[in-house]
């Protein structure tokens, strides 16, 4: 009997509209290699918002590259593992399959715009040469379109700057004009890298805030990346916290900034400046990020962790699942959510 495949514009019933399952990326180098991806697991339904965070190593971009088919190979390589779209494993898809659901099912938003975007093209052009390629649309078409996405993303006078350069643009008009570009082929999922990287405040926000409106008014699913817890909590639903290559806790975002159940999740929000509390002085967590290379024995935090045992450096720490689809990694995730709610 054959299976025939699920297709690409059906989600299996009960099943996520994106799912990763154990997924493992390795780095092959001539100084040896580096685990950076060490068996992630998490999904995305339709419409909602996952945030992924971590410290810049931990394998955040990487993931995403893999979800993409972006990688540079050699030297990264999935060892092993699935990333399902719609119930079917991209992985075992032929190049050619894979593009037409890169950028057009899904999509991504790249950190650095203005290294994103190509200096010598005006951005309408940028625009419209997916819409050409893609969509097929003439070059008329394709720039009628160009100005209707960079109004949605909210470029002043856009049929104006249109014909403008990178260059041209502030930092978060750039960003706006990269989510403009990654909107255009209607994905239904959007992966956003550090789309807040380089911008003061001000702008960060303007820039959360429009991907939350976008998300809500063209109903997507969207994968924000960071290492700032401050910036997800008006905007995700739930938050998947990334250390040495795998999700060391999950949870929704109430939970995680009313009790983190894992000594890394509490460190990262106890690094976060409070309004509430004058002349506070900033916790920091102690040490540096493993090397890929030579990831530590038993849990990957415990050279870093003010909660370590014995156990800790013996034993690696499985998911403990804490109840309401919560888990994290830590042979003491209850003594760390109990601390963190006594505080």
């Amino acid at each position: 009997m054959t299976v025939q495949p699920t297709p690409a514009s059906a989600t299996p019933e009960g099943g996520h509209l994106l799912e990763l399952r154990d997924l493992h990326v390795e780095f092959r180098t001539n100084e040896g290699v580096a685990r950076v991806i060490n068996g992630v697991s998490y999904h995305l339904d339709a419409g909602e918002t996952l945030a992924v965070l971590g410290e810049s190593g931990s394998g955040k971009s990487v993931t995403a590259q893999a979800i993409m088919g972006i990688l540079d190979t050699p030297p990264a390589f999935v060892r092993s593992g699935q990333i399902l779209y719609k119930g079917e494993d991209l992985l075992t898809r032929p190049e050619e399959q894979r593009r037409q659901v890169r950028g057009k099912e899904i999509a991504m938003i790249f950190q650095d715009a203005l290294s994103a975007l190509n200096p010598v093209f005006p951005v309408g052009w940028q625009i419209g040469e997916t819409l050409r390629q893609r969509a097929g649309m003439s070059r008329a078409d394709a720039r009628r379109r160009a100005i209707e996405l960079m109004d949605l993303v909210k470029i002043p006078g856009a049929a104006k700057r249109i014909g403008d350069y990178p260059h041209q643009f502030s930092g978060g008009m750039r960003q706006r004009v990269m989510i403009a570009m990654a909107l255009a082929l209607d994905p239904k999922v959007l992966i956003a890298d550090e789309p807040t990287t380089a911008l003061d405040v001000t702008v960060q926000a303007q820039i959360m805030d429009l991907l939350a409106d976008l998300r809500r008014e063209l109903n997507m699913a969207m994968i924000l990346i960071t290492h700032d817890l401050g910036v997800v909590a008006g905007v995700a639903d739930r938050i998947a916290v990334m250390y040495a290559g795998r999700i060391v806790e999950h949870a929704d975002v109430r939970s995680i900034y009313k009790a983190p159940a894992h000594p890394y999740t509490k460190g990262l929000l106890e690094s976060i400046p409070r309004l509430d509390v004058r002349g506070q002085e900033l916790s920091t967590i102690k040490g540096l990020p493993p090397n890929l290379m030579r990831i530590p024995s038993g849990c990957p935090f415990h050279p870093r962790c003010p909660y370590v045992q014995q156990v800790c450096v013996d034993e690696f720490p499985h998911d403990l699942v804490l109840g309401d689809g919560r888990t994290s990694a830590c042979h003491f995730a209850q003594e760390v959510r109990d601390d963190s709610v006594a505080r």
